[in-house]
């Protein structure tokens, strides 16, 4: 099937309150914008680099997400056009994009990564650390990041109960950071968690925001990385 083929059929199994991003990472353009001209508006990067080189070239309402380890020498570079950062795991990253933002007079929004997984080669934060970024002045200071919620990425795993688990924990933990944190803000809503093999677990799990790539686009193209 081709990119929009497998893209309409992925939608049939999203729900309306769910946004797909479809993760281009490795991918060409012309891909990219045989998901765009199927009416595809929500694309996903893990390497600023790609990300950097890509954006020119594709129309300018694309909103892009940055879901990959962020080095904070790279997100000047995002800080003009990226829609969200999702993998926001640190508070000295979270004054970086804030200082880029500032410079471009925009809020950017973000979500805090938390360490879900089994593996540790996963990037993230753990609740300890989340609670100390939340509650310091610094954070508290600044005006151009808006905090929409949180993400994760689970094991490689198909083991069913291990991806529940791991799901699960993470809406708790959204769950504990609205309740004490975020109470009163409607922009604290996402739970991002999900891709290709396990999406629709996700879903059940109560994920808002879905990053599914292969699915959509085919194996990965690693030797062009």
């Amino acid at each position: 099937m081709s990119v929009s083929e497998h893209l309409k059929q992925i939608k049939q199994h999203i729900p309306a309150n769910v946004r797909l991003v479809a993760v281009s990472k490795t991918k060409p353009v012309a891909d990219i914008m045989e998901a765009y001209d199927a009416g595809h508006r929500i694309f996903g990067e893990n390497k600023a680099q790609d990300l950097i080189a890509k954006q020119p070239e594709l129309p300018a309402d694309i909103e892009w997400h940055f879901i990959g380890h962020l080095q904070r020498n790279k997100v000047k570079y995002l800080a003009p056009f990226v829609a969200m950062i999702e993998s926001v795991d640190s508070l000295k990253l979270l004054k970086e994009i804030n200082k880029q933002a500032l410079k471009h007079g925009r809020v950017m929004d973000c979500l805090l990564q938390f360490h879900i997984a089994s593996e540790e080669t996963k990037f993230g934060l753990d609740l300890e650390e989340a609670e100390a970024l939340l509650v310091s002045e610094e954070f508290s200071s600044m005006q151009n990041v808006r905090i929409c919620g949180v993400m994760g990425m689970a094991t490689f795993t198909t083991d069913e109960q291990i991806l529940r688990k791991e799901f699960s924990t993470l809406r708790e933990l959204f769950n504990a950071l609205k309740e004490k944190y975020f109470a009163d803000d409607k922009s604290f809503r996402d739970i991002s968690m999900g891709m290709s093999g396990d999406y629709k677990l996700a879903i059940e799990e109560g994920s808002t925001n879905v990053r599914v790539g292969t699915a959509i686009f085919g194996a990965r193209n690693y030797s062009k990385q």
